[in-house]
């Protein structure tokens, strides 16, 4: 009986094994998948600044200013408080006028003498009891006089300190009583509305900016509508190695629950580029095999492998093209890397 039984263990060995060798394993990978999109995209300049009230440009004042004393003198009044809104030449500061009163008062007097005095000398014939000479320093008189009386009148102008611009009163830094030199700064005065932003950008990536570029400005989690490259700086800052640009910041930079602030920290993207109407795809669907790029494309239940030349990456999607390729097909976005040419995939939720 053992010789039969080992004769008969060998045999189904044998059909068992031939029986192994016919059976085909099939592998099925799980994937998830995306589809080939067409679209715009971008390529983008970095950087980082701070927001700056606007400086004076076609034909606008700036948008800020540091109020100043034109003459020395005492504060006798302040109209405007911090953080409030003032009109253009609304009065801001107002020093103590009584000697300047005084000398206005003392110019009238010594005009108005100056004139009687000329008036009576006007009335004698020069044949008779006055000389030309003598009408001529009477005459002297009432222009010297005139220019005193007109000189402490600016005086006292001036002590009457005006808004330079329409805008918001963003510091004080004089009290009533307090006195005051010419040119001590006693308010600071800004533009709300009428805001740049100024941004430092690498100087090798410099070289791909122009006037006129648009600049998307990021706030939180908010993208603000694009600024305008307005000004390139043409010297590299030696220290930072970094090129100085402004940005002209839209309307909406002030809307409501968005309003930008002088000296606020932005990050800003510069657009140097655009792809219009490009196939694009997440970037994780193309991957790298035998130096070559390529795309997993699915078709049925088969992933087969393409060869694609990739261009612009813009955030998470990629630009592609290759032979075959088309808006809509449905490729492998995660679980590419690995895959063999061609295999079954099973595509996950």
């Amino acid at each position: 009986m053992a010789p039969k039984l080992i004769a008969l263990a060998i045999t189904l060995f044998c059909f068992g094994a031939a029986y192994a060798d016919e059976v085909e394993v099939v592998t099925e990978v799980a994937v998830k998948t995306a589809t080939i999109t067409d679209t715009t995209l971008h390529a983008y300049v970095q950087a980082y600044g701070l927001v700056e009230p606007a400086l004076a440009s076609h034909g606008k004042a700036a948008a800020s200013a540091r109020v100043a004393s034109p003459v020395a003198g005492i504060i006798a009044q302040v109209y405007c408080e911090e953080g409030g809104q003032v009109q253009k030449d609304a009065p801001l500061f107002a020093l103590d006028k009584r000697a300047t009163a005084a000398q206005i008062a003392k110019a009238e007097v010594a005009l108005d003498f100056a004139k009687k005095n000329l008036a009576r000398k006007r009335l004698l014939k020069p044949d008779e009891t006055i000389s030309r000479k003598l009408l001529d320093d009477a005459e002297q008189l009432v222009a010297a006089a005139q220019t005193d009386l007109q000189t402490a009148q600016t005086q006292g102008a001036l002590q009457t300190i005006t808004a330079p611009l329409a805008g918001t009163v963003s510091a004080i830094h004089f009290k009533v009583g307090e006195a005051v030199s010419a040119s001590s700064v006693l308010a600071d005065l800004i533009d709300a509305h009428r805001l740049d932003l100024v941004l430092h950008v690498p100087s090798q990536e410099a070289v791909a900016l122009q006037i006129g570029q648009s600049v998307a400005i990021d706030v939180g989690k908010a993208v603000l509508g694009a600024g305008k490259l307005s000004f390139i700086n043409p010297q590299i800052d030696p220290l930072t190695d970094t090129v100085l640009v402004r940005v002209e910041l839209p309307d909406s930079a002030c809307s409501p629950g968005q309003c930008l602030r002088s000296g606020q920290f932005i990050h800003a993207r510069i657009t140097v580029e655009t792809h219009p109407h490009r196939l694009a795809v997440p970037v994780a669907s193309v991957v790298n095999h035998d130096g070559q790029s390529v795309l997993a494309v699915v078709e049925g239940d088969q992933a087969v492998q393409r060869p694609v030349v990739t261009g612009l990456r813009d955030g998470d999607w990629l630009e592609v093209s290759g032979a075959g390729l088309g808006a809509g097909m449905t490729v492998v976005s995660e679980g590419a890397y690995g895959l063999p040419p061609q295999t079954r995939v099973k595509v996950l939720p």
